[in-house]
């Protein structure tokens, strides 16, 4: 098994972060700064002294405040798909992590992910929905207004500590981990204080329910895989006829291991596995010597290997929310609809 140079630092700190053991405590000094400095931040949001900036649509932030990856990704599209299903028409804006453009612009579905960043080129691909970029989400959200003036909700993919973008709902992704052990970076997985007071809707994965704060609604969740791979061209392959055959399985996520153990989970063989830093762009990735196996990978890191790879098998992840969460959702969202540019929200 192949793994990226810094991967054995990196899983060091993900064991230490499940439990306040020795490592987590020798750190935790390190932590206090990024409390007292979220802590400040967010007050000068609330007293006003940093500017909050509103569009004239509701905004749904889809975030985390763990370290690491929660797949909220998926979570946005099943979002999508929901408003969409409601006869609603939804948008998505992002930062565009990773890519080497810094404008504000629309990401269609032939948009190179280097350009706009590896998650909104899945968006704009898988979606079927306007997507933008910029640095600053709200000239994202502004942009996709004026070009799409029928949108009706604009989703954030990420965003939660963006506080300069005045959101309506939150939603919070856990991962497996949940909150661990609790401390901030480095000390721990958070990113900001949780309990997150002003967080609407969390979900998170059976076993792993964090502590909430008086408000927040929470919802369990399941991620799988597909059932089928998608080829570059659209087409399908069951992946239990899959089963039987070497495959070579590479990812650059934040959590390759669990893509691998979830392939081999459905009955899958795995003659080599590749785990790249997350978000890579694979412009420098090349099949092993030797190795003809057909090669699988993530959705998300798709649409960057189909450029030089078109062979590549894409397995994407389905998700089952809990019965419940589209119910909280759309009474959250229909409260904002009803009064166009009313909340009370506070930092």
């Amino acid at each position: 098994m192949a793994a990226a140079p810094d991967a054995g630092w990196q899983q060091t700190l993900r064991r230490a972060w499940t439990r306040r053991g020795t490592l987590a405590w020798l750190l935790w000094p390190l932590s206090v700064p990024l409390g007292l400095l979220a802590r400040g931040r967010r007050a000068l949001y609330r007293w006003g002294l940093l500017r909050v900036e509103r569009v004239p649509a509701p905004v749904i932030v889809v975030g985390n405040v763990v370290a690491g990856g929660s797949g909220k990704t998926p979570v946005v599209m099943a979002l999508v798909q929901h408003l969409q299903a409601r006869g609603l028409r939804p948008g998505v804006v992002s930062r565009g992590f990773g890519r080497s453009t810094a404008d504000c612009r629309e990401v269609h579905p032939d948009s190179l992910p280097s350009q706009v960043g590896d998650e909104p080129a899945l968006l704009a691909r898988r979606c079927a929905v306007p997507v933008f970029v910029a640095r600053r989400r709200a000239d994202a959200a502004r942009a996709l207004l004026a070009r799409y003036p029928d949108t009706r909700v604009i989703l954030c993919d990420d965003g939660l500590q963006h506080l300069a973008l005045h959101r309506d709902i939150e939603v919070c992704v856990f991962n497996d981990d949940g909150a661990g052990n609790g401390f901030l970076l480095p000390a721990g997985p958070l990113r900001e204080p949780w309990p997150r007071g002003a967080t609407d809707l969390v979900l998170y994965p059976e076993g792993a329910r964090p502590a909430l704060a008086a408000g927040t609604q929470a919802f369990a969740l399941r991620r799988a895989l597909a059932d089928e791979a998608l080829r570059a061209d659209g087409s399908r392959v069951a992946l239990a006829g899959l089963r039987g055959q070497p495959l070579q399985a590479v990812a650059a996520i934040a959590r390759p291991e669990a893509f691998f153990a979830m392939l081999r989970a459905r009955g899958l063989t795995l003659a080599g596995t590749e785990a790249l830093p997350d978000h890579d762009d694979f412009d420098s990735w090349h099949r092993p010597p030797g190795n003809d196996f057909p090669l699988i990978c993530t959705e998300k890191d798709a649409v960057k290997l189909w450029r030089t790879h078109p062979d590549a098998l894409a397995v994407p992840l389905a998700l089952a929310l809990a019965p419940g969460f589209f119910d909280a959702f759309d009474a959250r969202l229909d409260a904002r609809l009803s009064s166009p540019g009313m909340s009370s929200r506070e930092p």
